[in-house]
Formats: C-alpha cells, structure tokens, sequence
C-alpha cells in the first residue's frame, strides 16, 4: 500500500458542493420516494450496477494479498456494500454527514470504515485503490482538478463516469451539483486538458451503452507511477 504524501492540511475554498448535495439528498433530486438516501438510478439500475459489480469483483479478488480500497463519493452505499468482502480493508467517504451517519448504522462489517470528507479539500484515507463511481462528473474542473492531484498517493486509481457515445470535447467546465456534463456533450478525460493527469497504465474495464442514446458509463481503471 502506497503511503500517503498529504501531510499539509489543503487549504479550504469556497465551493458550494457540500452544500449542493445536502440539497440533492434533502429534496430527493436523483430520485427515491421514501424517507430514506438515494443515489440515483446510477446506483440502483441493475443494468448499470451488476456488471460493475461483476467486474470489481475480478479485479479484487485477482490479487494474493486483498487490497485496501477508498471509495470517494459512496454515496447511499448500495453498491459499495457488494465488494467489502473482497477487501482488506474498506473505507467509504462522502460529503454529506447525514449520509454518513445512515451508512454506519446500516452497513456493519469489521473491514469496514465511514468517514465524513470534502474529497477536494480534505486529505485522503491511506489505501491500494481509489474507486470514484460516476463522482467527478458532478463537480467543476477545480475539484477535479483537486482530486486528482492526490491520486499519485495510490497504486490503482478506477473511475466511473457517465459519457457521451461517439467523440466529444472533454472536460467542459460546469458548476457542482445534481447536473453533469453530458448535458453540454461532455465528460471527464483525467488524461486530457486542464487536467493531464500522468498514469502508467490505462485500460478500460466496463462500458454500458445506456437506452434512448443517453451516453455510455465507462469504468476505467488507471495504474499510478
């Protein structure tokens, strides 16, 4: 396990995020009519879900040695609670407290650990591998930006984000919140402008073509120097 080199507090910005997904889970924005959390169809369509838990599952269990895994932005941990059982160790973030709070009455497992963080100011939990499921796409290109600065304190770096099919600008800037950028025929591209995050490997693990030709959700995993 890679360790951390974030020893220096970040510095605090004003971004409204936190702010924003309180708001999202408070007025049901992604959906979900009871008066529990819901992270949207992204974590409970088993179209979408299954066959990233399928291939998660092969990639952590391809190790002698099971891997310690951050997950940033788990959200209402429907998908999450499926790979515990193939970690070492498994830490679940997110942004809004309250979440954070369900999360540890409801999920309880001895590798298991939840922490309340701001992903795009606050230092990072020590691990082999950062899952990010369909997280940058919400944020603006400062976070990102942010983020992705601290991903060469890991080895394996897999991240999920809803695309548009076919060519595309990437990485159009957007306020944080419930929107992404596929509403500008945009996504993420770590590798692309602003960003040119460096990596020793790409390889893309999963892609599902979504109905009505509302873009793709791609998973891929990067290897860190």
């Amino acid at each position: 396990m890679k360790k951390s080199d974030h020893g220096t507090k970040s510095i605090k910005k004003p971004w409204p995020t936190k702010a924003a997904m309180e708001q999202i889970y408070e007025l049901k924005l992604w959906g979900g009519n009871t008066s529990d959390f819901y992270s949207g169809e992204g974590s409970h369509q088993p179209e979408i879900v299954k066959p990233y838990i399928n291939v998660l599952k092969s990639f952590l269990t391809s190790f002698k040695n099971p891997l310690v895994i951050c997950d940033l932005g788990c959200g209402d941990f429907n998908v999450g609670k499926q790979l515990v059982r193939h970690t070492e160790k498994y830490v679940a973030v997110d942004i809004v407290a309250n979440l954070i709070k369900r999360n540890k009455e409801k999920f309880m497992e001895t590798n298991l650990e939840f922490q309340c963080l701001d992903i795009a100011v606050d230092d990072l939990p020590a691990a082999d591998c950062v899952l990010l499921r369909q997280v940058l796409q919400h944020l603006s290109n400062a976070e990102v930006q942010s983020i992705a600065r601290k991903f060469s304190a890991f080895k394996y770096v897999i991240v999920t984000e809803h695309l548009p099919e076919g060519d595309f600008i990437p990485n159009k800037d957007i306020i944080s919140g419930q929107g992404i950028r596929l509403k500008k025929q945009s996504g993420i591209n770590l590798l692309a402008a602003p960003f040119h995050m460096r990596v020793e490997e790409e390889k893309q693990l999963l892609s599902v073509r979504l109905p009505d030709g509302k873009g793709m959700i791609v998973t891929t995993l990067y290897r860190m120097f």
